[in-house]
């Protein structure tokens, strides 16, 4: 009879694991992912928006508490209220941001009017009576939140349809004109649809807005280090 192998002699064998084709597809979604902002008005086909919000629905959330709640706006005229809104916090924005503001201002940061579909991503009301991981960190229904629109980005990255997430509006005068309950907010207006094409890096990055950091300088080991402390 066989001696049983010692633990330290087996490799191991990741359970469940996917073909080698499909973890490169889904890191090749992830990597091309793009808050996209130019559009094609192209409808989106019924069928392809219920899988992009069900793929929403499937996102993790703390306590099982799923806070989303989405709203589609098919009414053209509020469409455009929409835009108005956004379009009166981008020359804030651009006020605020003191030098870079004309820079900002020829930046194109939503595309609202264009795009086959919008819709509005709110936290639901009655937040509060869900305590299970919130009740020192009530901020994770908003995080919560921003992994079931990352599951819609990704999703509609590999359906070929591009999603910008819009955060310029004042949210109680969106809520007001959606005539949400109190306690619900909305966090983003989606902007979903065909695109002439995908960027080939972020929008902003191609902009020269701003570029993307180095993982070395972002993950720490231990503790956070002290200033000016090289990293391990």
């Amino acid at each position: 009879m066989k001696p049983a192998a010692s633990p330290q002699s087996v490799s191991p064998q990741p359970a469940h694991r996917y073909p080698q084709e499909q973890i490169d597809a889904l890191y090749r979604v992830i990597r091309e992912r793009r808050d996209m902002r130019h559009f094609l008005s192209d409808p989106v086909e019924p069928a392809l928006l219920e899988r992009l919000l069900q793929a929403a629905h499937q996102a993790p959330s703390v306590g099982f508490m799923q806070p989303w709640r989405f709203i589609r706006i098919a009414d053209r005229d509020l469409r455009q209220a929409i835009h108005a809104l956004v379009e009166q916090e981008r020359v804030a924005t651009a006020q605020a941001l003191g030098q870079r503001e004309d820079e900002f201002m020829r930046l194109k940061v939503e595309g609202i009017l264009e795009c086959g579909e919008v819709l509005v991503a709110a936290l639901m009301d009655h937040r509060e009576a869900h305590v299970f991981g919130r009740r020192t960190l009530p901020q994770m229904d908003l995080a919560s939140l921003s992994c079931a629109l990352q599951n819609m980005w990704l999703a509609a990255r590999a359906e070929g349809l591009g999603m910008g997430w819009v955060s310029l509006f004042d949210p109680l005068a969106l809520a007001q004109l959606l005539q949400m309950p109190a306690g619900a907010e909305p966090m983003a207006v989606l902007c979903l649809g065909h695109v002439p094409a995908f960027y080939e890096r972020p929008m902003l990055e191609q902009a020269q807005w701003a570029t993307r950091q180095s993982l070395a300088d972002l993950v720490y080991q231990d503790r956070w280090p002290v200033q000016g402390e090289p990293q391990a």
